[in-house]
């Protein structure tokens, strides 16, 4: 079975871009991936420093590092800060993009080679694409294969029923297509 985890940038109660990764996690497991979902709410983690990894490298990112290691894939739903991904989001990956142990400077075991899909909702006309034009050029850097498929949810205020569905088709058919692809990448770059 193919394991993805699921990485929300946004923390806020209520989120639209939790509800999408919630719809997103939903079609994963209806394609038959095991899913684990990661909370960065529950993860102390300062921002990243060379002097904090050299002295004392937080468990909480050794944590996260390891979570994300014994994943076949990765999918990062998040909101659009100023154009670009939320702090929080960028301090996860950074921490978890760090050598431990014997691991050469670029070893990226929480990465590298494996298949990554991002999807934002925001409350723009934009669906946050230009936060996800950021996140793909970082997860690229991090030596991620990101498919091709996004989703956007623009308006996103107005795209939800009160059950956290979407009203639209569309979105709903593309988090489905986006998650298949997701699970096919991923699985065939474990192989």
């Amino acid at each position: 079975m193919t394991k993805i985890a699921v990485i929300t940038g946004s923390i806020r109660e209520g989120s639209y871009n939790q509800m999408l990764a919630k719809l997103a996690i939903a079609q994963l497991e209806a394609h038959g991936a095991e899913v684990t979902e990661i909370d960065l709410a529950t993860f102390d983690l300062p921002l990243y420093s060379a002097a904090i990894e050299a002295n004392d490298f937080p468990q909480d990112a050794l944590r996260l590092k390891q979570l994300l290691t014994e994943q076949d894939g990765l999918l990062v739903v998040s909101p659009e800060y100023n154009g670009s991904i939320p702090p929080l989001l960028k301090n996860a990956i950074d921490w978890a993009s760090r050598p431990t142990g014997d691991e050469g400077l670029v070893a990226l075991t929480a990465y590298r080679g494996k298949a990554a899909a991002i999807m934002s909702a925001s409350l723009s006309p934009f669906g946050g694409l230009r936060g996800l034009m950021h996140l793909r050029e970082i997860l690229t850097t991090i030596q991620m294969v990101v498919i091709p498929d996004q989703v956007v949810i623009p308006a996103a205020h107005a795209a939800y029923d009160s059950d956290g569905q979407l009203k639209e088709e569309l979105p709903a058919t593309l988090i489905s297509i986006a998650t298949a692809r997701l699970i096919k990448v991923a699985a065939a770059l474990n192989d």
